[in-house]
């Protein structure tokens, strides 16, 4: 079975702007000012939909590109419902995580209805990130 590792690096000073690098990429986290924050960027819950939605538009192409088919390209919108309570140490019989999560995709390309509703199915069982949202992954969280 082929595996892949993947890292990514992250660094935060004093405030809550934290500067993640992949590579030879750099993008931002940080939180809202009204919450602390400096607003630099989005926030960690935005980015696990972002890549949630991310990866679908991409397996979507990657299966447009093999099948050869029609398809201009895919527009995601990924939305989920979190109680922040037990994230700021409040008392919440709700857990930490997403509540749920939804994805909506829409294929732009000359498919019938039922071709998109296919593919968008297939794209989903190939999805890691679908795949690890849905089902337990082990993490684990040490001491550098």
């Amino acid at each position: 079975m082929p595996a892949k590792k993947v890292m990514v690096q992250l660094e935060q000073g004093t405030g809550f702007k934290t500067l993640c690098t992949s590579g030879k990429h750099t993008i931002v986290i940080d939180q809202p000012a009204a919450s602390g924050g400096t607003d630099a960027g989005p926030t960690p819950l935005d980015y696990q939909l972002f890549a949630l939605g991310g990866c679908l538009a991409a397996i979507g192409r990657i299966m447009a590109m093999q099948r050869r088919l029609p398809v201009r390209g895919f527009q995601v919108t990924v939305e989920g419902d979190i109680n922040t309570d037990a994230l700021l140490g409040k008392s919440s019989p709700d857990r930490v995580g997403f509540k749920s999560i939804t994805a909506k995709v829409r294929v732009d390309g000359d498919l019938s209805d039922e071709e998109k509703q296919k593919l968008i199915h297939e794209i989903d069982s190939r999805c890691p990130i679908s795949e690890n949202l849905k089902n337990p992954t082990p993490v684990s969280i040490l001491p550098a």
